[in-house]
Formats: C-alpha cells, sequence, structure tokens
C-alpha cells in the first residue's frame, strides 16, 4: 500500500503525525471530563483548552460545540435551530438534504454556483438557510459574505458547511458553522458546531452545555486541536498541482466540471466522455491510484451525483465524473502518474 497514490483527501486524509501524538497522550491521562474528582478535572481543564486553541485557530469568537463531526453538526441546527422554514442550497451535502427532506432548495447554475435569484426568492422572513462553503463534489466556492447579507436582511440564520474548507479558507460570517477533523488531518469521529449566539439553538440537555448527550471524546479533542494548528502552507502547492492537472486533463480530451467558477485548491471534478465513472476508478484503483466518484458518501450508488444534475448535466454525462482531491503530501510525480494513467485509458476506449 505505500507505493500507492492516494488522491481522495475531500473524503478523509491521514492523520497528521502530530494528531496522533496528542491523542495518544491523552489516551494515558484518561478520565470522564464530568467527573468532580482531580483526575475528572485535570481532563476537562485540558479539554477546554482544546476548545480555547481551536476556536483561536479558527478565528471564532462565538460558542464552540463538540459533535461527531460535521454531520452531527447539521443535524443539530436543522432540527433545533430557533428559526422558521428551512431553506437548503440543491448542492448540499447529503447530510444536509437528509435532515431537511422538505426544505425549500435554491437552484443551482451550470457553472455549479447558486442562482442568488432563486435564494432571494425563496426567503422568507426567519428562515434558515444553509449553503456550503466549498461544494465537496466540484469544490466550487459559494459566495458566504453576499450570500449572509441576504439572509440577515431577511431576519434570517445561515448554516454554512466548512467541512471542505476549515483549515484551507477562514471560516465565513455565518450563525452556525460545522467542521469535521478528519479533513483536515485530525481523527475521524470528531467534529464542531460553532454557534454565533447560543440563544438560537435550542438546548435538549446532557453534555456541551445542553447541546448534545454522552461524553465527549478526549483524546479526539486533543488530536482535533493539534491538527487545527498545525502547519496548512501546502496549500498553495495545491493551487499550481490542481491547475496542472486541469490543463493536462483538458488537453486529453476532458472536461473541468465547474472550470470556470471559483474553486478551491484541494478539489477538482473531471469527466472523460463515453467512459463511465466507475470504470475509471476500477483501472485507476488497479493502478495503484486511488479517486472517487462525487462524495465519497454515495459513490457506490448506481444513481448520479445530485450536485451534478442540479447543474443541469445529463445523467450519462453525470455517471462519467471523477472527483481528485489533494493534501498535504501531493506531489507532482502523483499528478503526472495520474494523468499518464488517465489518457492511456481514454485513449484505450476510444480505440475499443
Amino acid at each position: 500500500m505505500a507505493s500507492r497514490i492516494y488522491l481522495d483527501h475531500a473524503s478523509t486524509t491521514p492523520i497528521l503525525p502530530e494528531a496522533a501524538d496528542a491523542i495518544r497522550a491523552a489516551c494515558d491521562a484518561w478520565a470522564n471530563p464530568s467527573s468532580a474528582h482531580a483526575e475528572g478535572r485535570a481532563v476537562r481543564a485540558a479539554m477546554e483548552d482544546a476548545r480555547r486553541r481551536i476556536a483561536a485557530a479558527l478565528g471564532w469568537e462565538g460558542t464552540l460545540i463538540f459533535t461527531s463531526g460535521a454531520t452531527e453538526a447539521i443535524e443539530i441546527v436543522m432540527r433545533r435551530a430557533k428559526a422558521g422554514p428551512r431553506i437548503v442550497s440543491s448542492l448540499e451535502h447529503a447530510a444536509v438534504l437528509r435532515s431537511a427532506p422538505d426544505a425549500r432548495r435554491i437552484a443551482a447554475r451550470p457553472d455549479g454556483g447558486l442562482d442568488l435569484d432563486d435564494l432571494d426568492a425563496s426567503l422568507t422572513d426567519g428562515a434558515l438557510v444553509a449553503v456550503q462553503s466549498v461544494n465537496n463534489e466540484t469544490g466550487v466556492i459559494h459566495p458566504i459574505a453576499e450570500i449572509a447579507a441576504r439572509v440577515k436582511a431577511a431576519n434570517g440564520l445561515l448554516l454554512t458547511d466548512c467541512a471542505q474548507s476549515a483549515g484551507k479558507l477562514p471560516l465565513p460570517d455565518a450563525d452556525f458553522v460545522s467542521i469535521a477533523a478528519h479533513k483536515f488531518g485530525g481523527p475521524p469521529g470528531i467534529g464542531a458546531l460553532l454557534v454565533r449566539d447560543g440563544a438560537i439553538l435550542e438546548a435538549v440537555g446532557g453534555q456541551e452545555g445542553g447541546q448534545r448527550p454522552g461524553t465527549v471524546a478526549v483524546p479526539l479533542i486533543m488530536g482535533f486541536a493539534a491538527a487545527i494548528e498545525a502547519d496548512h502552507g501546502w496549500y498553495a502547492e495545491a493551487k499550481r498541482l490542481r491547475a496542472m492537472l486541469d490543463e493536462g486533463i483538458a488537453a486529453a480530451g476532458g472536461d473541468v466540471v465547474a472550470g470556470t467558477a471559483p474553486r478551491i485548491a484541494t478539489i477538482a471534478c473531471y469527466r472523460m466522455p463515453g467512459v463511465p465513472a466507475a470504470a475509471q476508478m476500477m483501472q485507476l484503483d488497479l493502478a495503484g491510484i486511488a479517486v472517487s466518484a462525487g462524495s465519497a458518501c454515495a459513490s457506490g450508488s448506481l444513481k448520479p451525483s445530485h450536485v451534478l444534475a442540479a447543474m443541469g448535466m445529463a445523467d450519462d454525462a453525470a455517471r462519467e465524473v471523477i472527483r481528485v482531491s489533494f493534501g498535504p503530501k501531493t506531489s507532482e510525480g502523483e499528478i503526472d502518474a495520474l494523468l499518464a494513467e488517465w489518457r492511456n485509458l481514454y485513449a484505450r476506449r476510444r480505440a475499443a
């Protein structure tokens, strides 16, 4: 496995060494942070210090609630935010769409952006609006500042899923922000819900200021803190590598999905005309290269991506799209290897 090329970091990225070290150290001093004895108090102090460190690293001044990940954070907001009707982007992660199946959906544009005129038409007084910071399939960056201003003007609340952008881009000015640590080198199973004002969220009792039940996973929290504080300077190199891959795919006859929209450097989406994504993934996997077809949460499904469908892409074309995503150790040699395999596969399929 050491010789394989991993290009599915948007699904999950390897745990950083400093995060793994922090988890191990926390396991050596474990106690329940809700216990009143000295051991419990010591662990609680470490946990609260980690909470402060994470908030500082993110530049967040509101409340930070630890969760099991972004999906739980989203569920909490969609179920318990003190707001009116739910309005969601048609491009949202499946976790949002499952949490609000009856929500009004904001239309998308063919370039992967949102139709802000449709947002305006959808807004009602006091609504809760959910829009991702960065789309998890196409990498398109949404104009959250502009969206937030429109939502605020309608006395609404904004939830922004920052699972793909936290640790890479500044947090947006939203009422709620969801984060998953395993997207930036922390451990899976831990994340956070950031809340601008605790009064806008209905409490249910239990831990985390009454916002969720259950014993908090302190070792994972310590890994979370170490990961978000790590050096993420590799992002600049990811921009160069993504541009190189875009150019190579286009020159070889492929389509760069959402290529004209602002995109995060760590996610790219490509179509190989006439070749199903399942066949591309299989051949690349056999060649030692790991990619995905859309969101990893749905890559095993036979259904075409709801994101690509919302952009107006035909089902047949949508079934030919793969996602490539970059991490801290992605190298130019790995991109060259992917391009070579992509060109070879496309040439063989066209000649067949």
